[in-house]
């Protein structure tokens, strides 16, 4: 008896060469509605679906392949005689290959403005389950979901010879692909239906992009898997990888990301400077080759192989700073890049052979969204942290201090409140003139942080403002930034012994203000 094979795909790319390919090994060829057509305009003899079952395609195509004649021939072993008996009794016969796509969900609903209505049209049904059936019955039914897996399908039949592990495999990418797709029809349901909260369940998408170079540490492999998500917000991990000589690793795409949050946070030019996830400089400026010169003399000896994040496309007269002697980019993020630019950064004698560019395109708004970080035995959720200053209390802040800030020091102030949002915690940011001066980062002590940012600002500390995370616990650290000549600091607030710091403040002259509002970052 032939063999046979079922093919409904919605993705017909290379449907007809593969089924030709079938029809040389032997397979009887079994196909519906538009791949039935594809097939036969292409000259392969189709028995159509409705000839298998008795019934005919009805309800707009929603039922057809929903029958014992079509699944008991998948899910029948061959190897079990009451499966045999059972398929004698009724009439069915096997079917040896399963080739499904399914319809196009998430193309759908990644275009603008799709209708409720249209996007559950394209959920399919009878798709999923044929590929599940043939999934379960794998050691029988091969089981084809990509056009990617063709080649090496026509190979094993046309030589009669199909190893176990071709089964088994086909069958694990079937799964996953079942999965793939509920996960982005539950996720567009959660954000198109969903009430408030956060999920009961957690159900994401991610599709691999690219090995790394390494993970943390060269004895680590790793990838880079992209959330197959509707209409992602641009960032490092949406972006068009252009790796000029040298491979990213896991640690710089850790980077890049750290620093592309930072410098979404500001309307006018700014460049951040990270290593480690942590901004060791970030300014503003009137342009972008400003911002960044200012950005990169925070800490030059920490930014000697930074990651650098910038909001406008990367020109020429940046390239040329960066390229300049002394400095060390490892990768860039960007919105885009100019022909100019890249030229120089790809010509430089030091540049050419391992900077790394990315590009996201426009940044647009940045968007709501769940973050997810793994732990032994689970994962932790939250929701991203959007907010700078405080949008319940009406400036945004509260001035407690008899001295009030000047215009300059409140502009530094809600920028300095910005970075420090950015720095692992203990966080304390010194910044002057729209630009960070000094850092202390990641310590368990907030007093050692501030003595960090004070060590790295120097004389560049006078006349600067403080911002940090979360309140000071005594009135130490504040102390320790006023002796530096910090003149306005910004902090949320909300330790027992605020008015302690707030008479401190005074005492020295210095403004503060409370945001009542922390950032740390874990």
């Amino acid at each position: 008896m032939a063999k046979r094979a079922l093919i409904s795909v919605a993705d017909k790319a290379g449907i007809v060469e593969f089924a030709k390919g079938l029809e040389a090994a032997g397979f009887e060829i079994i196909s519906t509605g538009g791949t039935a057509r594809k097939l036969a305009d292409g000259g392969v003899k189709v028995v159509p679906a409705e000839d298998v079952t008795g019934f005919p395609e009805m309800m707009d195509g929603r039922v057809k392949t929903l029958h014992p004649k079509i699944h008991g021939g998948i899910l029948a072993r061959r190897d079990v005689e009451s499966h045999r008996q059972a398929m004698e009794t009724h009439g069915i016969g096997a079917i040896d290959l399963v080739c499904v796509s399914f319809y196009p969900f998430e193309a759908t609903v990644a275009k603008e403005g799709v209708t409720r209505g249209e996007a559950v049209e394209q959920i399919d049904i009878g798709g999923p389950a044929m590929v599940r059936s043939a999934a379960k019955n794998h050691r029988d039914v091969l089981v084809v979901t990509s056009p990617d897996q063709y080649e090496e399908v026509l190979a094993a039949v046309a030589a009669d010879d199909i190893p176990a592990e071709l089964r088994a495999r086909l069958a694990r990418n079937a799964y996953a692909r079942t999965a793939a797709y509920d996960a982005a029809i539950s996720t567009w349901l959660e954000g198109n239906d969903g009430g408030e909260g956060l999920p009961s369940f957690l159900i994401r998408k991610y599709d691999k992009i690219l090995d790394l170079r390494y993970g943390e540490n060269p004895h680590q492999r790793a990838a880079f898997y992209r959330e197959a998500a509707r209409n992602p917000e641009p960032s490092a991990a949406t972006g068009a990888f252009d790796t000029i000589k040298k491979e990213l690793s896991y640690n710089n795409l850790m980077d890049l990301d750290a620093a592309l949050e930072l410098v979404k946070e500001f309307d006018a030019p700014a460049a951040a400077v990270i290593k480690h996830t942590n901004p060791c400089g970030c300014a503003e400026g009137a342009t972008l080759h400003e911002a960044f010169r200012k950005a990169y003399e925070c800490d030059p000896v920490s930014a000697f192989g930074c990651i650098l994040a910038v909001n406008r496309d990367l020109d020429a007269a940046t390239a040329e700073e960066i390229a300049s002697p002394g400095k060390f980019v490892e990768a860039i993020v960007a919105p885009n890049v100019t022909d100019e630019a890249r030229e120089i950064l790809r010509t430089k004698p030091k540049w050419k052979k391992s900077l790394r560019i990315v590009t996201t395109g426009d940044f647009g708004a940045r968007r709501p969204a769940l973050l997810a970080r793994p732990m032994i035995g689970g994962v932790l959720v939250q929701e991203r942290d959007l907010t700078v200053i405080n949008p319940e209390l009406p400036d945004g802040f509260e001035m407690v201090t008899e001295r009030v800030p000047t215009d300059r020091e409140l502009a530094d102030l809600v920028f300095g409140f910005a970075v420090v949002k950015h720095v692992k915690s203990n966080a304390i940011v010194l910044a002057k003139d729209l630009a960070a001066v000094g850092v202390g980062a990641g310590q368990m002590s907030r007093v050692e942080a501030a003595e960090l940012a004070v060590a790295r600002a120097g004389e560049r500390g006078r006349g600067s403002i403080c911002a940090s995370d979360a309140f000071f616990p005594f009135p130490d650290g504040l102390a320790m930034v006023a002796e530096a000549g910090v003149t306005a600091v910004i902090q949320p607030g909300g330790s027992m012994r605020d008015q302690d710091v707030i008479d401190e403040a005074n005492g020295r002259g210095v403004a503060m203000v409370l945001t009542r509002m922390r950032h740390f970052r874990h």
